[in-house]
């Protein structure tokens, strides 16, 4: 407990370049760092391009190339995404804050939207490897029997690599989001873990119940 409480403490400063460079290989002490300094620089940035992913991601799911253009599809992800993503981090970090307290976490709203902000940076990070995808297949990738073969065996490939890439670099922004909690809210990974599905079963448990009640009767 006293190594923890040791290492929370050793005062450390990282530049801009540092942040965005050494996340990856220190992802705790950096998300600790952008915490106790109450790192704002980049948060609004970052989290419009966290919402400009998200809406890519929904827009693919949704298969929404099925009944629209390429450019429309991109025009409202960007717009959007922009404009209106970061609302969906608010209140992720809003239900964080809300739910942490059940597990007395110390965290609050402003707090855990800033870790989760930057600890987005790998999804941002897809997103550059999302527009070659676009260039590549263009509509295609947002249908739901979209073709991606059509461009030859190595372009074929390319795509598919940058696929798993993006799932890679998905799962990494979830590890960072676990970690920031973890520095925020003062939890070992246990707890941090719970903290972050919390919001999401919160959301999703109502949704289903009402869906079963409706298809029930």
């Amino acid at each position: 407990m006293n190594d923890i409480l040791d290492e929370r403490q050793e005062p450390q400063t990282f530049t801009d370049f540092e942040i965005f460079t050494q996340i990856w290989i220190k992802p705790r002490q950096i998300l600790r760092y952008i915490h106790l300094n109450k790192y704002d620089k980049f948060v609004i940035i970052l989290l419009i391009f966290a919402g400009i992913t998200r809406a890519f991601n929904r827009a693919i799911d949704k298969d929404l190339g099925d009944t629209l253009t390429l450019l429309s599809i991109v025009g409202s992800c960007i717009v959007g995404g922009g404009l209106l993503g970061w609302i969906t981090y608010y209140l992720y970090a809003l239900l964080v804050s809300w739910t942490g307290r059940w597990l007395r976490g110390k965290g609050n709203t402003d707090s855990l939207m800033r870790v989760i902000a930057y600890a987005h940076i790998p999804s941002i990070i897809a997103l550059i490897l999302f527009l070659p995808q676009i260039a590549l297949y263009g509509n295609e990738i947002f249908k739901s029997d979209g073709d991606l073969s059509g461009n030859g065996y190595l372009l074929e490939v390319i795509g598919y690599f940058s696929f798993i890439i993006q799932a890679l670099l998905g799962l990494c922004t979830f590890i960072f989001v676990v970690i920031g909690i973890m520095e925020v809210q003062r939890f070992g990974i246990a707890k941090a873990l719970l903290n972050t599905l919390l919001p999401v079963l919160i959301v999703l448990v109502p949704i289903v119940v009402i869906v079963l009640i409706y298809g029930y009767f």
